[in-house]
C-alpha cells in the first residue's frame, strides 16, 4: 500500500488519528496512528492488510490535523486557556526551583488541546528528595515507572502526575540530562525547554495584556475557562490513551510503547493490531 494509490488516504488517517487524540483521549502520536489505521485500512478494498509507518502520516501531519480539530472546536477559548496553563505551569515551576525545573509540550508551543496538560522535566540529584519536596507541597500525585522504546533500546522513566487546575506530569532525569538537546519527532528540531525566566518571557510577548494584570493583581485571564473545561466532562488524563489500551505484555508488565510523539521508524514493518492481520 501506498500513500500515492490511495490519494487523500493519508490524510484522512490524520484526520482519524487527531479525532481519537481530541476526542477519545488518546496521549501518543504512534498509538493514534496504528488505531486510525485499523479502523480506515480495514475498509480499503474490503480486506484486512499488513502497512508499513512510511504508508502513515508523520507525526507532523497529525499534529496540524489535531490543531485544526482544537481550533474548530474551541475558538478563542483556546488562547484564553493557553495562558492559564502557562501561569499554572510558571507557578509549578517556581515551586520546583530546587530541580531545575523546564517546560516541554504543548503549553510551551502553544499547540493546545482539551485536556492538555502541562509537561514538565525536572533533575533531581535523588529522586527521593524530589518526592519529598512534592510531598511537603501537599500535591496530590501518583508516581508511575513506564518503559519506552527508543533508539531501540528499552528505557525506564519515573513519572509523577500531578492533580492541579490542570494536570502536571513531571519526567524525572538525571541533573546530566540538563544539557541533553532531544529531537522532536514533529519537525526534527531540538525540543525548547523552558526556564522560568523564558517562560516568564513567552508569556510577556505572546499575552502582554493578559500577563500585565497577572503581575498586577494575581488574576489569572482564561482561568475560569480551564475550569469550565474541566466541569464539563472527564478530559483525557494522564493515564489514558496508550496506557489504558491493553497494549502490555503476555505476563502484565508495563507496556513497552515509542516514546511520547517519537516518530516511527520507516523501515520497520508493524505487526496487525489484533483483528488486522493479512487475511490473503
Amino acid at each position: 500500500m501506498s500513500a500515492e494509490r490511495f490519494g487523500g488516504l493519508r490524510a484522512r488517517i490524520a484526520a482519524e488519528a487527531a479525532r481519537l487524540m481530541y476526542e477519545e483521549g488518546v496521549d501518543q502520536y504512534f498509538t493514534a496512528k496504528r488505531m486510525a489505521a485499523k479502523r480506515i485500512l480495514g475498509q480499503v478494498e474490503g480486506r484486512r492488510a499488513r502497512y508499513r509507518p512510511a504508508d502513515l502520516p508523520s507525526n507532523g501531519e497529525i499534529r496540524e490535523a489535531l490543531l485544526l480539530f482544537a481550533e474548530r472546536a474551541e475558538g478563542s477559548q483556546r488562547t484564553l486557556r493557553l495562558f492559564a496553563l502557562r501561569v499554572v505551569a510558571l507557578e509549578a515551576m517556581r515551586a520546583l526551583a530546587p530541580f531545575s525545573p523546564r517546560l516541554i509540550g504543548s503549553v510551551s508551543t502553544g499547540h493546545i488541546r482539551r485536556g492538555s496538560d502541562v509537561d514538565l522535566h525536572v533533575f533531581p540529584a535523588d529522586e527521593e528528595a524530589l518526592e519529598r519536596h512534592v510531598r511537603a507541597l501537599g500535591w496530590t500525585f501518583d508516581r508511575e515507572r513506564v518503559t519506552i522504546q527508543k533508539g531501540g533500546e528499552l528505557r525506564e522513566y519515573v513519572h509523577y502526575h500531578v492533580a492541579d487546575v490542570a494536570p502536571l506530569e513531571l519526567t524525572v532525569y538525571a541533573p546530566r540530562d540538563l544539557r541533553a538537546r532531544p529531537r522532536s519527532s514533529t519537525d526534527g528540531k531540538p525540543i525548547v525547554r523552558l526556564g522560568v525566566a523564558a517562560l516568564s518571557a513567552l508569556c510577556a510577548r505572546d499575552h502582554p495584556d493578559a500577563w500585565e494584570r497577572y503581575l498586577e493583581t494575581g488574576e489569572v485571564e482564561g482561568m475560569d475557562a480551564l475550569l469550565e473545561a474541566d466541569e464539563d466532562e472527564p478530559l483525557p488524563g494522564p493515564f489514558d490513551g496508550l496506557l489504558d489500551s491493553g497494549d502490555t505484555g503476555e505476563d502484565g508488565d508495563e507496556p513497552v510503547c515509542a516514546e511520547p510523539g517519537e516518530e516511527d521508524d520507516p523501515s520497520q514493518d508493524y505487526e496487525p493490531l489484533p483483528g488486522f492481520e493479512d487475511t490473503t
